[in-house]
């Protein structure tokens, strides 16, 4: 016992020397400091009449029992006797007996009273170092292990690609596309992963470490094995750690994964582990002061918090590639969502660091966002095309944009958060005439999906300028215009135009379509205008004339039909509009011409050579027109 007792006399003599100090100046607050020791030693008069004996045997006989408690390796909850309460009550009584000793020692310079409060202190540091191994022990058992299957986690591996990791954003990628409220699909979830049965041990044990000073080491432990408790729970989530230099590097396939594991660890750290820490941390410390558990607490999630944030840190400060900003979106609403969480779980004081940075996380993945959607426009507006479009069709860039914006649409509340008063200063350049004047109401959000039509409109209008039919640069603009208006009608992106742009972007591609049949057909129905048809003396119209009409109309339209065959309408209503536009004018043009003038070329030889189609014909092959695949007449009649 001697060996065991000088063991630790140096500490617990620092111990005795802090105790002193104390305690020196106490006055009239000595008499309420022995009435908390106990009613046994209620005043320093009773503790005199007790006898320096009788303290020393009571302590010899504590520190036995203590002793032999040491010497058995099972946690003291799993031994029938004692039980916590009761080794508490044994190291009770040592620290009482202290406190009674260490008054003693103020009263007179007895070395005996020295000498027993030494020894009582190191009996009471014996019984700490076992309370503390319990301590650890109940704390590594006291919750419920973290199951991901309950959670409705799953690996990244698993979810589809992500259907914009690529430039293309056709129409399939865009259906396939389903955003939802990411950020709250963890709300729900059972966070109660607390042993209820093993806290009150617990509490005791700390309470009492704290009572006697011994609140560094209880924090401490408390400390390490929580936070390996949260490490170990990140483990579970499958989430790697990387630094932002390792994150940047990345490609996108591996972001992409990497991006969706943060996604899921964030959320359940948060609402899952981080809400248990901070539960268990107010049921064990809930009766200490604040100044114990917030720091506790602060230590446990601080590391891994910051590392989560490191990650989200990195997808703010990636390459502002077009593809990427919804990625940027998921995790800009996860984390914002999130941080409702963190404010809740976090002090005020202690906590100030941590939501400091999650601000900091927010207004950078902000800044992405915004230079993510200039960068897209700079791309659009800098597209450049050396050769026409084939068939006058739907570009690629016009799919691309159209279908971007609609994916866009789906995180408004987000962008309207993200954008807000990012308005371009030079509103006119990007609006419409009937909107410059409602332009300052408008939200953000309308300002750049508007801003981002108006360039993609202007880029168009320069591919037009590749064809050097001028009827194919009309079919271009009007397939264009008119898929674009096609997008925002059918999609949620009218809540963002408004019928007034669908309206005039309408009329736009109307226009074009009038253009286009002004420039194609103007001097095919010239051959069947009456005006310059001479007449002979009998008022009949010269056969050479005549010839030289249908022999000139037939080589305009099949010129027409050769080269608009191959040309595309892909909006099957427009397409029909259009035939039928041209029929109405062209067939009737025809039958009155043919009905009029055919009669006078009856006995002309070769009759079939000028008059080669009847009226039905030339409505049948007008529907061969816009169908991008060329024909000729000459083997159609063959």
């Amino acid at each position: 016992m001697e060996g065991q007792v000088s063991v630790g006399t140096a500490q617990v003599e620092g111990r005795c020397v802090v105790a002193q100090k104390e305690t020196q100046n106490l006055t009239d607050e000595m008499v309420e400091m022995i009435a908390d020791i106990g009613i046994r030693y209620s005043d320093l008069t009773i503790a005199e009449e007790v006898g320096t004996g009788d303290i020393e045997e009571q302590l010899k006989e504590l520190e036995k029992k203590i002793l032999l408690r040491d010497s058995d390796t099972l946690p003291i909850q799993d031994q029938v006797l004692p039980q916590v309460s009761e080794y508490l009550k044994d190291v009770n009584e040592v620290w009482e007996l202290g406190g009674v000793l260490r008054l003693l020692c103020l009263s007179n310079e007895d070395e005996k009273h020295n000498e027993l409060l030494n020894f009582a202190e190191i009996t009471l540091q014996m019984a700490m170092e076992r309370l503390e191994d319990e301590f650890v022990q109940l704390l590594t058992q006291c919750c419920k292990p973290l199951e991901p299957d309950s959670m409705s986690l799953h690996s990244a591996e698993e979810d589809s690609m992500d259907n914009f990791s690529n430039s293309s954003f056709d129409e399939e990628s865009v259906e396939a596309m389903s955003h939802s409220d990411t950020a709250r699909e963890s709300e729900n979830v059972v966070i109660d992963l607390i042993n209820h049965g093993l806290i009150s041990d617990i509490t005791a044990i700390a309470n009492f470490m704290c009572l006697c000073n011994y609140e560094k080491e209880c924090c401490q432990a408390y400390v390490i094995v929580r936070k390996d408790a949260v490490e170990e729970c990140l483990s579970v989530l499958q989430f790697d750690r990387f630094n932002i230099e390792e994150v940047l590097k990345m490609g996108w396939n591996v972001l992409h994964r990497t991006i969706e594991k943060w996604k899921q660890a964030m959320q359940v750290f948060v609402r899952v582990c981080l809400a248990r820490e901070r539960h268990l941390c107010d049921l064990v410390f809930g009766e200490l002061p604040g100044s114990i558990r917030e720091p506790c607490f602060v230590d446990i999630s601080n590391s891994s918090i910051l590392q989560l944030l490191s990650i989200a840190m990195a997808i703010a400060l990636a390459p502002r590639k077009p593809e990427r900003l919804f990625q940027t979106l998921n995790t800009y609403e996860v984390l914002s969502d999130l941080l409702v969480d963190m404010e809740h779980f976090l002090p005020e004081d202690y906590g100030s660091g941590i939501l400091t940075e999650c601000h900091e996380v927010l207004l950078r993945l902000k800044e992405s966002v915004s230079g993510t959607l200039e960068e897209f426009k700079y791309n659009i507006q800098s597209s450049i095309s050396y050769t026409a479009f084939p068939g006058g069709g739907v570009h690629h860039l016009t799919k691309y944009v159209m279908n971007y914006i609609k994916a866009l649409s789906a995180y408004a509340e987000t962008l309207g958060s993200v954008l807000e008063g990012q308005q371009g200063t030079d509103q006119s350049s990007v609006m419409e005439d009937g909107d410059r004047e409602t332009s300052s109401n408008q939200s953000p959000l309308v300002w750049h999906l508007k801003s981002v039509t108006k360039i993609l409109e202007a880029n168009l209008a320069h591919k037009s300028q590749l064809y050097s039919d001028v009827s194919l640069q009309s079919i271009f603009m009007m397939n264009n215009v008119c898929y674009m208006v096609d997008k925002v009608k059918q999609s949620d992106l009218r809540n963002f135009f408004g019928d007034e742009w669908i309206r005039a972007h309408i009329v736009m591609f109307q226009k074009h379509a009038r253009d286009y049949e002004r420039a194609s057909w103007t001097s095919v129905l010239s051959f069947l205008k009456e005006e310059g048809i001479r007449r002979t003396s009998s008022r009949n119209p010269s056969s050479t004339v005549l010839k030289d009409r249908f022999r000139g109309f037939n080589h305009a339209f099949e010129e027409v039909y050769n080269a608009q065959t191959a040309w595309s309408v892909p909006n099957a209503g427009l397409r029909d509009d259009l035939r039928i536009s041209v029929s109405t004018k062209l067939i009737q043009a025809y039958r009155i011409f043919e009905s009029r003038h055919a009669g006078y070329l009856d006995g002309e030889r070769h009759r079939e050579k000028y008059i080669k189609y009847s009226p039905d014909e030339l409505e049948e092959y007008l529907l061969d027109l816009f169908a991008g695949s060329p024909r000729s007449l000459q083997s159609q009649r063959r």
